[in-house]
């Protein structure tokens, strides 16, 4: 519970706010989702999150994650489904609010509470949450 914790101590230090241009190959272009976007299986009260931008046009990641996270406990979902393929390059300390989020939900950490969906062609930023989070949240990884 002590590496928890001074994990995310260094982790608040580092929450972006900033926001910069997208990069010139739209994912769009790829085939790609071009916006972050969750929904949630009130049947199974599962929240299915795509994270298709840490970086670019609209609202900050930041302000996206503490709105799913929201609307997760709302929702009282009890599982997490992260899509991090279509991420494939940016600055990692965007993924903080991400981090975060899941390690202070003990529902989310349990074994099966997490699930990431991981590609070929995803970099950087996906590859340093899915590390953390495999060290401190038990995930079921899933790649493609």
């Amino acid at each position: 519970m002590r590496k928890v914790w001074l994990c995310l101590t260094v982790l608040a230090c580092a929450e972006p706010t900033a926001t910069s241009p997208r990069p010139a190959a739209e994912p769009s272009s790829l085939g790609w989702q071009q916006s972050n976007s969750y929904s949630i299986n009130a049947a199974d009260r599962t929240i299915y999150v795509t994270l298709a931008q840490v970086r670019g046009e609209g609202e900050p990641v930041n302000a996206f994650m503490r709105r799913m996270f929201a609307s997760a406990d709302s929702a009282d979902a009890r599982r997490l489904v992260i899509d991090l393929r279509s991420i494939t390059g940016s600055d990692a300390r965007l993924l903080v609010p991400l981090i975060k989020g899941v390690l202070m939900h003990d529902r989310f950490v349990q074994n099966g509470g997490l699930v990431l969906k991981i590609g070929t062609n995803s970099f950087s930023p996906t590859q340093n949450a899915a590390t953390l989070l495999a060290k401190y949240a038990n995930p079921i990884l899933v790649r493609d």
